[in-house]
């Protein structure tokens, strides 16, 4: 967790280059998250993203969670939803500030892993809907499931709605996909 904020990073740079391979036809396809399609993923994520920056930077985020975030430009909307996030990583305290999110009060250094996990996962599940795997941080994936193991794995939060039980992938198959196993994940 020495770069978690190297991490978000990455993962909101990655997640940035394949919003905008989004086609406009690609708004409905399923998602390897059960029950949304790629417009619902955007939204979810752009107002995780929205929060987590407002809990950064002492700001009202404007709306909860699951509120309609993308308007006309869904791209556009992700666009400055990270760039707002970004900034707010990398403010000065950023990790020893407290986030309230849905979780609870976390410590800085908790509440990016899970926002690194959010953007990451979230980032796969838009590639694999719309065909740009192509566009996924193998290593950035590996990142994440070493993190996940070395926390002692993730039972805690196999919730429904959050992460179902672990599903079987070849051990051979790219890590972004032993990821989305790992999470109960089925693409």
């Amino acid at each position: 967790m020495s770069d978690i904020v190297g991490q978000i990073d990455r993962a909101i740079a990655m997640t940035a280059g394949i919003v905008k391979g989004i086609g406009s036809h690609q708004w409905d396809a399923a998602t390897p998250c059960s029950g949304w399609d790629v417009r619902a993923v955007l939204n979810h994520t752009v107002g995780g993203v929205r929060i987590f920056a407002a809990e950064l930077t002492g700001a009202d985020a404007g709306a909860d969670h699951e509120a309609e975030w993308l308007g006309d430009d869904p791209q556009a909307a992700f666009a400055a939803a990270a760039d707002a996030d970004r900034d707010a990583w990398h403010r000065e305290g950023a990790l020893g500030r407290t986030v309230r999110i849905s979780l609870g009060a976390l410590p800085g250094p908790m509440a990016a892993v899970i926002h690194f996990t959010e953007i990451l996962v979230h980032g796969v599940d838009l590639a694999v809907a719309t065909g740009q795997e192509d566009r996924v941080d193998e290593r950035l994936c590996e990142e994440l499931l070493a993190v996940m193991h070395g926390m002692g794995g993730i039972d805690d939060y196999r919730l429904p709605g959050v992460f179902g039980p672990e599903v079987a992938a070849p051990a051979e198959a790219p890590a972004h996909r032993r990821l989305l196993a790992y999470l109960g994940r089925t693409p």
